[in-house]
């Protein structure tokens, strides 16, 4: 009994915690990238690559850093061996 309400509380804490994980935080960086090189070449005089970099980097890749669906870290203890 006491298991299934820690597994309740688990899941409860899932749902409410903070939702993005390291996938999450890789597709960000991307996008800030692309978007840094993007305000770069701008800065270059470039009209057809700067143009191109911040239109992926603002709509594309950072919308995608915010939806897609990343794992928090899981605690990695071994699981028990209850026979």
């Amino acid at each position: 009994m006491a298991a299934k309400s820690k597994k309740n509380a688990a899941d409860s804490d899932n749902e409410t915690g903070w939702p993005y994980g390291p996938r999450n935080y890789i597709a960000l960086a991307a996008a800030l990238v692309v978007i840094i090189v993007g305000f770069i070449t701008l800065g270059q005089g470039s009209i057809t690559l700067a143009p191109v970099l911040l239109v992926l980097g603002y709509c594309v890749l950072l919308p995608v850093a915010l939806i897609i669906k990343g794992k928090p870290e899981e605690d990695n203890s071994p699981p028990s061996d209850r026979s």
